[in-house]
């Protein structure tokens, strides 16, 4: 498979927390999220695969022809990738005016008339025109959000990172962010998204891959589809649920009964069982999963 990215031996240590990757790839073509709890390291391997943060070992290759040992010497490389990240993106005292003109000192594709439309489209200065005067400051945590993928959005890229870019949004932002991020696939062969989350059910409809991390590690990974084909939904009654217990993944019970997730290759350990299947959604999986691995007391 053509990956927009692969990594091998990826390994970052703190001193509490190690992030430890042995094999690690970002289909191309396709839009992939990152999830895991917080703390999980999610963060620290965006900014390893950014070039934010460089004091790691291991391999790193982007579209099949750049190595990140040589980032700093391969401006085409940062031109073929944008970010968008959690942290103060634009110093506050700035206006939107010098955010714009950032961009295009920074970047050789940004391009001005595209950063305004797209401004007016995420509606930053509330249904006014653009207003370059206005102070980064005077921005909620949520537009700042707007104008970073504002920024990203007007220059040409092959692939975009985000970390955590649905979190400060509301419900209606997130659905625009979904059809923000189809569109930029649909923009061009081969371009591709790669995003951490923690609102998966606001993310899932377009969500093609899934990379699921605990602990510092890739614990599970695959498109959504095959996901939900290695992974059932399952419900049955509460006199089987002792039974159920010793075969499914992961399972909730209630007076009423149970539910739960179960690998599809383990569905006949249940028959016999009062039981109803269905196609378990992404949410579901991800959170059987990290409650399979998670240090949390469930």
């Amino acid at each position: 498979m053509n990956n927009a990215i692969e990594a091998k031996n990826i390994v970052k240590k703190y001193k509490n927390f190690t992030l430890d990757v042995p094999e690690f790839s970002i289909p191309r073509g396709f839009a992939t999220a990152l999830i895991g709890e917080n703390g999980a390291g999610k963060t620290t391997l965006l900014d390893i695969l950014t070039g934010i943060k460089l004091d790691y070992s291991g391999d790193i290759s982007y579209f099949g022809e750049y190595s990140a040992a040589n980032i700093d010497k391969q401006p085409e490389l940062k031109e073929r990738i944008g970010y968008t990240g959690t942290e103060n993106y634009f110093l506050p005292q700035w206006t939107v005016g010098q955010v714009e003109e950032l961009y295009s000192l920074l970047f050789d594709g940004f391009d001005k008339n595209e950063f305004r439309n797209r401004c007016n489209e995420l509606a930053i200065f509330g249904g006014s025109g653009f207003d370059g005067s206005k102070k980064v400051n005077a921005l909620s945590d949520g537009t700042r959000t707007k104008l970073m993928l504002a920024g990203t959005l007007a220059r040409k890229t092959d692939l975009l990172i985000m970390d955590e870019p649905a979190s400060p949004l509301d419900p209606l932002m997130r659905d625009k962010l979904c059809e923000l991020i189809r569109e930029y696939l649909n923009s061009h062969e081969g371009s591709s998204v790669f995003f951490s989350t923690h609102n998966i059910s606001d993310m899932e409809n377009v969500t093609d891959y899934a990379i699921i991390m605990e602990h510092g590690q890739v614990i599970e990974q695959g498109f959504v589809e095959d996901l939900k084909e290695k992974y059932v939904s399952v419900k049955g009654e509460a006199t089987d649920t002792e039974v159920a217990r010793k075969v499914l993944y992961s399972i909730t019970t209630s007076n009423y009964g149970f539910e739960g997730i179960c690998l599809a290759e383990d569905l006949d350990k249940l028959a016999g069982l009062n039981i109803t299947t269905e196609t378990a959604s992404l949410f579901k999986i991800s959170v059987a999963i990290m409650k399979k691995n998670s240090l949390v007391k469930m």
